[in-house]
């Protein structure tokens, strides 16, 4: 038996050196936390003497950078036996001496895996409220160190303390129970959740201290990628399980009022100031978000956000946090419309479009428009989120004056105009009559509207030609005669022409025979390009 005490002194005093804690470490790591940490350890008779000095040696370097006391990392060793034992609890150590030479001396409880028991006395040691318990209002993180074998019924108490707000983490030195340990830590597994054999336990040493880092990190409620109008917002997860929401809460602070959380407490109250705008904005979020998106916000305007959860989680109070959005000058700041477009010009309808589209500080577009020179104004409204309208019941060939104006939440306007015009009305052509005049001659006449028309082209096939000949005749000629058609017949076609483009025309066939008599049209169209 003395041998054995022997050895087991060897191996402690081998892998429990002396750590330097005069070492200087950086401030971001020192001074970043502020939390509770208890440590779950398996100490009992499936742990041998070996694995348990390098857990204890494991825990030692885990701890050195951090900066203990009262407003900072309080820290607690709570072993697992066939009857738990708190080593030390919360208020026991608040130098890293003093921690390490704990460490130190610590000794092995052997027994049975009494986990159950122990997760019972680590609720009670976590309780915020309770003597030398958890402090309310600061993140709680259970690292549990086992060596994964038979650990017992633990979801339940495991659960438990995930609901009261405590965070809980895992490092197994075996193999076995993932499915156990997987859904006892709080999400993500990938950095909550470790597998290393006891020899390489230091490789996960600096990933496991930045997620506790991460959950005990000082300022847990954080503003980011702030400008002008928006803002992101990310915190640390609370919530467990899939179930319940984050409320945010986004108030505009009063300038003169006392404290710096004015308008945050009374949600009733209009705080709308001369500027217009959105000021009061309440959000809500998955259990399983970390972050939102603020929109629609005020330049050079300081706000407060406050986050919450439902249900409440026992160890989160509120989160505050405030920031200022960046401030911008009229002549700065792009104001929408910056351009208007026309497409899709029809003979009674326009689509007209305008950007940028700022749906965050317009409040609504207004589109006017009118026929030059003395038209009527018409107008149509648009919402803040659309940038573009169809113009419909125009006047054909017409030019209207178009003019856009947004009315922007900040209370200026801005107006931008654009001519554009319709499409003619290219009525097609009415009638169609041939009248023979001879062997080779037909007279051709046709009906057609005298409003913005310019004249007709009329195409014919002469005799002996293997090409179409053309004629074009002024508006008021409503007849012509064609000679020298061929013997076998001449296909005759008579198009409207108009200001921009060809109407549709008509074509017939004249043929000759001994009994002379009119022909009338045949029911073709003539597309523009034959004509």
């Amino acid at each position: 038996m003395d041998s054995v005490l022997l050895l087991t002194w060897i191996f402690m005093g081998a892998f429990l050196q002396p750590i330097n804690t005069e070492k200087s470490e950086p401030d971001a790591v020192l001074s970043c936390c502020e939390g509770d940490l208890l440590f779950l350890l398996d100490s009992s008779g499936s742990v041998s003497s070996y694995e348990y000095a390098q857990m204890l040696s494991f825990l030692s370097e885990l701890l050195s950078p951090f900066s203990l006391g009262a407003d900072q990392v309080r820290v607690a060793l709570l072993q697992v036996g066939t009857q738990p034992r708190l080593e030390f609890g919360f208020d026991t150590h608040t130098s890293q001496q003093g921690l390490q030479e704990a460490l130190k001396a610590a000794k092995q409880v052997r027994g049975d895996t009494n986990t159950e028991a122990a997760l019972k006395m680590a609720q009670q040691v976590l309780r915020p409220g309770a003597a030398g318990g958890g402090r309310p209002g600061l993140p709680r993180v259970l690292l549990w160190l086992t060596d994964g074998l038979q650990p017992g019924p633990v979801e339940a108490p495991m659960a438990a303390l995930r609901q009261e707000g405590v965070a809980v983490l895992a490092v197994s030195t075996g193999h076995s129970n993932y499915r156990v340990l997987q859904q006892v830590v709080t999400p993500p597994t990938d950095s909550h959740l470790y597998f290393v054999d006891i020899d390489d336990m230091s490789i996960i040493i600096k990933e496991l201290r930045d997620a506790i880092i991460e959950i005990i990190r000082a300022q847990r409620l954080h503003v980011r990628d702030v400008t002008t109008r928006s803002a992101s917002l990310h915190w640390r997860p609370v919530l467990s399980g899939g179930t319940g929401v984050y409320n945010i809460q986004l108030d505009p602070v009063i300038p003169g009022e006392a404290g710096e959380g004015a308008g945050g407490g009374d949600g009733e109250r209009d705080t709308s100031s001369s500027t217009g705008g959105p000021q009061h904005q309440r959000l809500t979020r998955p259990a399983d978000a970390s972050q939102a998106e603020l929109r629609h916000l005020l330049p050079g305007t300081t706000y407060k956000v406050t986050l919450t959860t439902q249900p409440s989680v026992a160890a989160m109070e509120p989160l505050t946090a405030t920031f200022t959005t960046l401030p911008v000058s009229p002549e700065q700041e792009v104001l929408s419309p910056a351009v208007v477009t026309v497409s899709n010009p029809g003979m009674r309808s326009v689509r007209v479009s305008w950007g940028p589209l700022q749906p965050e500080s317009v409040k609504l577009y207004v589109v006017e428009y009118s026929a030059l020179p003395q038209g009527k104004v018409r107008a149509t409204t648009v919402t803040r989120d659309h940038n573009s309208t169809l113009l419909t019941q125009l006047q054909p060939d017409t030019q209207y004056l178009v003019t856009v104006s947004a009315l922007h939440s900040s209370g200026q306007e801005r107006a931008m105009s654009v001519k554009v015009c319709t499409q003619e009305e290219l009525l097609p052509l009415a009638d169609l009559q041939l009248t023979p005049a001879g062997h080779d001659s037909v007279q051709v006449q046709w009906k057609g509207s005298v409003e913005g028309l310019q004249g007709y082209w009329v195409t014919w096939q002469g005799a002996g030609e293997n090409v179409s000949s053309s004629r074009f005749l002024p508006r008021g000629t409503l007849s012509t005669l064609l000679t020298d058609l061929p013997a076998a017949g001449a296909r005759v076609c008579v198009s409207p022409v108009y200001r921009t483009a060809r109407g549709d025309g008509l074509c017939c066939t004249a043929r000759f025979h001994p009994d002379p008599s009119p022909w009338t049209y045949s029911p073709h169209s003539l597309a523009q390009s034959h004509a």
